[in-house]
């Protein structure tokens, strides 16, 4: 759903002068999985043992003022008019003037990770109040794109809001507890799964182009619930993590959790094979979008390796980080990274064809983001490089900050140690 150009970006190389680092990085501890133990790995500090979690969070916090409270030239964070549940504001994707499920959802989890509920819940509102389809056969999901006002036509779901909304409603019941209306979280985020999961059924069949969310026939995310967009997937809206979140969480539908628990635990381990299948075997890059045996759906250049796919191993690695459930997923973040680190150029360009032919030699924060988090899943210690060309990136500014920004912050939080399954 994005064609959303990369910026070029001038990255410095890290050197003694910017602060020395370990010749040999300090082991890693064996522990169970982060969301199992409740540790998770502050890889920073593994990089660079002399610097200290204030420092870390100093930059968080650089972060949020720059996205969530700066000035015009940086903040994607936009407050709008109350509604009758109280304060909203939304995401703007400021290169196109839009405001999109994906981002609004993004925000959503950015705020329950650091702990700023107002900014939530003002989010949550707008979401709910203008994106939201309120009857209908698509009544439960979120249309993808509206106007800073509102949606005033019918713009089709993306999958990716709807995962990542109902994941950051859930976290947020687990760190703040269930409020009234719509900030009953653990209920709204329960309406979101049952719809995901279950619309076919809801509306006895496909009613006027609207499809589950989640095939029933291949157990996967689709691209878009709606009519032939529902044929294929995006190998970066495939999110095991959160799927095994749901698999422990959901209520299910009808009284049926004992039933949709088990369903989610089978989709997150078809995602988890759908990874190897999906991704080239020298490169380990994916496509934006792919059929649901994983071969590339070339429709309009996205049978390659772009915006979209930058996600897909942060998604793998995030995945095994939190449940220990996909040991390939390490050799799929070696592959990658071991791909880009033969890369000369600096920053080393964002868009290939998955065989790793490059098709733009532009860089991209977004990339540099998402390949940090990919050290994950690695057995061992994570590669210099990757880590410290993350740290040494700042928040954005400029007319293209809008994903960039959100990755740069997703990232520093995953790789930061908190990015938590609350």
């Amino acid at each position: 759903m994005k064609a959303i150009p990369a910026v070029l970006f001038s990255l410095l190389t890290w050197t003694a002068g910017a602060g020395a680092q370990p010749a040999t990085p300090p082991p890693i501890a064996a522990s169970a999985p982060s969301a199992i133990s409740g540790h998770y790995r502050n890889v920073f500090r593994e990089w660079r043992p002399e610097l200290t979690e204030q420092a870390v969070n100093a930059r968080l916090n650089e972060y949020w003022r720059s996205l969530f409270e700066g000035g015009e030239d940086s903040r994607v964070y936009y407050p709008a008019p109350a509604t009758a549940n109280g304060p909203s504001a939304y995401i703007l994707d400021v290169g196109n003037q839009d405001v999109r499920s994906e981002g609004m959802s993004y925000g959503m989890m950015i705020a329950v990770q650091m702990n700023k509920k107002s900014a939530f819940d003002a989010l949550w509102n707008w979401a709910a109040t203008h994106m939201r389809y309120e009857s209908g056969p698509r009544r439960g999901y979120f249309r993808w794109q509206c106007k800073t006002t509102g949606c005033d036509q019918d713009a089709v779901p993306a999958s990716d809001g709807e995962e990542y909304m109902a994941t950051a409603l859930l976290m947020a019941a687990g760190r703040w507890g269930d409020g009234q209306g719509i900030y009953n979280y653990s209920a709204q985020a329960n309406a979101i799964l049952d719809a995901m999961l279950h619309k076919e059924d809801m509306n006895g069949g496909v009613v006027d182009g609207a499809r589950s969310m989640f095939s029933p026939k291949h157990q996967q995310v689709v691209f878009v619930p709606v009519g032939d967009a529902a044929d294929f997937s995006d190998p970066s809206y495939h999110l095991p993590a959160f799927y095994e979140l749901w698999a422990r969480r959901a209520a299910g539908w009808q009284g049926g959790q004992e039933r949709d628990r088990k369903q989610w635990a089978r989709i997150a381990e078809t995602s988890r094979r759908y990874f190897e299948i999906s991704s080239h075997p020298k490169t380990a890059l994916t496509p934006d979008y792919a059929e649901f045996d994983g071969r590339p759906r070339h429709l309009e250049g996205h049978g390659d390796f772009r915006y979209d796919a930058f996600r897909t191993a942060a998604n793998w690695s995030v995945d095994q980080a939190w449940w220990g459930k996909n040991p390939s997923a390490s050799v799929l973040s070696g592959r990658l990274l071991d791909f880009f680190s033969r890369q000369d150029q600096v920053p080393y360009p964002s868009l290939y064809s998955v065989d790793g032919t490059v098709i733009d030699r532009e860089g991209s924060p977004g990339l540099i983001s998402c390949n940090a988090v990919a050290t994950l899943a690695l057995n061992g210690p994570a590669p210099s490089r990757f880590i410290a060309d993350l740290w040494e990136l700042k928040p954005p500014t400029g007319k293209w900050r809008y994903y960039n920004g959100l990755l740069q912050f997703l990232g520093m939080l995953h790789v930061s140690g908190n990015f938590k399954a609350y």
